[in-house]
C-alpha cells in the first residue's frame, strides 16, 4: 500500500461542530457519534481544504499508508449522501389576471347575507412580487395601497380597488429603496394611465406618495397621481 498524505483528525480535541464538513468537497469528512471522522481514505485527496476549518485546531495532514485517493468513488459518495435541495412551488408570485372583476351583486338582488364579491382583478398584488412586465399593469390606473388600508376601511374593494391595478406596500417596513427601484421599472415599462395612492392617516404614511413622485420622476413620466387619506378608525380623511 503506498504512503500518501491524508487528513488526521485530532478526536480528544474534536467537539463534533462540523464546521469542517462543508470545506471537505469529496465528502470524505462526517460528524459519526458525535466527532468528525473520516468516512474511507479512498474519498480524501490529502490536499488539505480543510485544513484551518476547524475552530479547535483538530485536523492535521498526515503521511501514513493508505489507499489511492479514488475520484470516481468520491464523488459517487456526493451524489449519494449530499441532501438534494427542496422543490419551491410556491405560487405567491405567478402572474394572474381574473379578466373583468368581479362586480357585486345589485342591491336589489343582495340578501342581507350575501358577503360582497371581490374586485380583485389580478394576483399578486405585493409590490415586491409584481414584475413591471405584468400585463395587467400596462395603461392601467394604479392603486398603491398602504397594508393597513384594507383592514381600516371596511368597503375597499366597493369604493376603491374596482377596475384598478393593485398594489400593496408598507413605506415604513418594507425596503424603500428597493420599492423605488421596483416602482420607477413599472411605471417605464407600464406607463400606467393613473396612480392613486391610498394611504392610513399615520405620518410614516406618507412615505408612499413620496414613493411615487420620486419613482415618476426617475422613470421620467407624468401620469396623474391623486392621494387619498384613510382615518385609523376607517373614515375618509383627505382625498387630493
Amino acid at each position: 500500500m503506498p504512503v500518501r498524505k491524508i487528513v488526521c483528525i485530532d478526536e480528544d480535541k474534536c467537539d463534533g461542530c462540523g464546521v469542517c464538513v462543508p470545506s471537505c468537497a469529496e465528502g470524505a469528512i462526517q460528524v459519526i457519534d458525535g466527532k468528525a471522522r473520516l468516512v474511507s481514505d479512498i474519498y480524501c485527496d490529502g490536499l488539505g481544504a480543510c485544513l484551518g476549518e476547524c475552530p479547535r485546531d483538530a485536523i492535521t495532514i498526515e503521511e501514513r499508508e493508505a489507499p489511492e485517493f479514488d475520484e470516481i468513488a468520491a464523488m459517487k459518495h456526493v451524489a449519494r449522501t449530499q441532501p438534494k435541495p427542496p422543490v419551491h412551488a410556491c405560487p405567491s408570485a405567478r402572474l394572474m389576471s381574473f379578466g373583468h372583476p368581479v362586480s357585486p351583486a345589485p342591491e336589489e338582488h343582495k340578501s342581507p347575507a350575501a358577503p360582497e364579491a371581490s374586485a380583485l382583478g389580478h394576483w399578486p398584488v405585493q409590490l415586491t412580487l409584481v414584475p413591471p412586465h405584468a400585463p395587467f399593469l400596462k395603461n392601467a390606473d394604479i392603486l398603491l395601497t398602504a397594508d393597513c388600508v384594507p383592514f381600516a376601511y371596511p368597503n375597499f374593494h366597493r369604493d376603491f380597488l374596482k377596475d384598478k391595478a393593485l398594489l400593496i406596500a408598507c413605506p415604513k417596513l418594507d425596503d424603500y429603496e428597493a420599492h423605488l427601484h421596483k416602482l420607477s421599472q413599472i411605471f417605464a415599462q407600464a406607463q400606467p394611465d393613473s396612480v392613486t395612492v391610498l394611504r392610513m392617516e399615520v405620518p410614516c404614511c406618507g412615505g408612499l406618495t413620496q414613493l411615487v413622485r420620486q419613482a415618476a420622476q426617475m422613470a421620467g413620466v407624468m401620469m396623474p397621481v391623486s392621494e387619498v387619506t384613510i382615518g385609523i378608525r376607517g373614515q375618509v380623511l383627505a382625498a387630493t
